[in-house]
């Protein structure tokens, strides 16, 4: 089974005499797809060692053909432009008590969608998910029984849809999905040539077609916002010419020409209209940028803070001499601090605060960095409650405001699907 691991591995390396804030992006792509490890623990005496170690075992477990045309970003921060809001220069820690106990998820959210999925087609081929519609609705890969082409199928109640097919010998991917109303996009890449955009509308039951090859040099970085649709268009970014510029691309859902704008600045996709430097500077300092208003929010952390953050909400990793101590989220002004998980936990997700709501977390269990299995958590901004998902996991991920992950091994494996929009 090839799916992606709890994606806080690689997520926050040491850059600084001190600390190092470099997100998952400045990991070589090639070593995204990785099998195993969901919480590595580290006995080394510093953050520094600790957090290299947990991106080294990473790259240890690296599984997967690199995907063409991503670009890591391992630069320093590019200055902060003038006329930028500061809104924190030096935030407080705020309150660092620990917060209740986890509860179930039956408790927490009775009424909630929830589904199980065999990892296994009833072709006896290997079921991959990339994106879940509802609880029990999702899109994803699986090979053909011979081997030769890779299907992206619509798997639902009713059956199997298939919406492509590429060869294998290709290393085809699909991959990047949005949705929005009956429409989904996606990002497909091959051997040869560039990554195209793709899309499909599920009521009408026409074809997927093709809107656009001329991409760029398209910058994916594994989060939920690397395309977006919005306003009737597909967006993504991808990196210019000039290192210190990022494209901001879209073509409609119709398809025709691409347009580009240019961006000063190192930039991924947030939610939209936003974009995200989410490397941090030298200064501790981030960037979030209205494209509506060109206006830019800069957000500060303290010494020993790392921060990653969207629109609305900031997840902050708090180190010291030992190493991570514990996760807040914030604010990005600051305000509204509060300690959301200690020791031994970390984000399951790149993603920050899915729907605004839920902060997914990862809690080791004995055996984590051998096994690869880890507790899945989920901290529910709205009432302060930790609710427990899975004692333990082999991967998670989320994606339009559906949760899932897998148990089992990889020749039994066993998709689970929860609906946070109806949490």
């Amino acid at each position: 089974m090839q799916g992606y691991p709890f994606e806080w591995i690689g997520d926050y390396l040491c850059r600084t005499e001190r600390y190092l804030v470099v997100l998952i992006r400045t990991i070589p792509l090639r070593f995204r797809r990785v099998q195993g490890a969901a919480f590595l623990s580290s006995s080394e005496g510093t953050p520094e060692a600790g957090l290299r170690s947990q991106a080294e075992a990473a790259v240890r477990m690296s599984a997967g053909p690199p995907r063409r045309s991503r670009r890591t970003v391992a630069a320093p921060l590019v200055a902060l432009t003038a006329g930028g809001v500061l809104l924190s220069t030096e935030p407080e820690r705020g309150d660092s008590a620990a917060p209740p106990g986890p509860i179930t998820a039956a408790a927490a959210w009775p009424g909630a969608h929830r589904a199980d999925l065999p990892g296994t087609l009833a072709d006896g081929t290997t079921f991959d998910p990339k994106l879940f519609l509802t609880a029990d609705t999702v899109l994803g890969t699986a090979p053909t029984r011979d081997g030769s082409r890779a299907r992206l199928l619509l798997r639902a109640p009713g059956g199997l849809r298939e919406l492509r097919r590429l060869p294998t010998g290709t290393a085809p991917g699909f991959d990047d999905f949005a949705v929005a109303g009956d429409d989904v996009a996606w990002a497909e890449s091959a051997d040869e040539g560039p990554i195209t955009i793709w899309s499909i509308n599920l009521r009408t039951g026409r074809p997927a077609r093709r809107l656009t090859a001329d991409t760029g040099n398209a910058v994916f970085y594994g989060g939920q916002n690397d395309l977006v649709i919005a306003g009737g268009r597909v967006h993504w970014a991808a990196s210019a010419a000039d290192p210190a510029v990022t494209e901001i691309r879209s073509v409609a859902l119709t398809g025709g020409p691409v347009t580009v704008r240019q961006e000063p600045g190192t930039w991924g996709l947030s939610t939209w209209p936003w974009l995200t430097d989410a490397a941090g500077g030298p200064s501790g300092q981030i960037r979030l940028r209205d494209l509506s208003t060109g206006r830019d929010v800069r957000v500060a952390t303290s010494a020993g803070d790392a921060a990653e953050c969207s629109p609305v909400w900031c997840r902050v990793m708090v180190s010291d001499s030992r190493g991570l101590v514990r996760i807040d989220l914030m604010r990005p002004d600051g305000s509204a601090r509060r300690r959301i998980a200690g020791a031994g936990t970390l984000a399951a997700v790149a993603d920050v605060a899915i729907l605004d709501r839920f902060e997914i977390l990862s809690q080791a269990v004995p055996g984590s960095y051998v096994t690869g299995v880890a507790g899945l958590r989920v901290y529910d901004i709205s009432t302060g409650d930790t609710v427990d998902i899975a004692a333990g996991a082999g991967s998670a991920f989320a994606r339009a405001g559906v949760l899932w992950w897998s148990t089992g091994s990889a020749e039994a494996a066993m998709w689970h699907s929860l609906d946070l929009r109806t949490a």
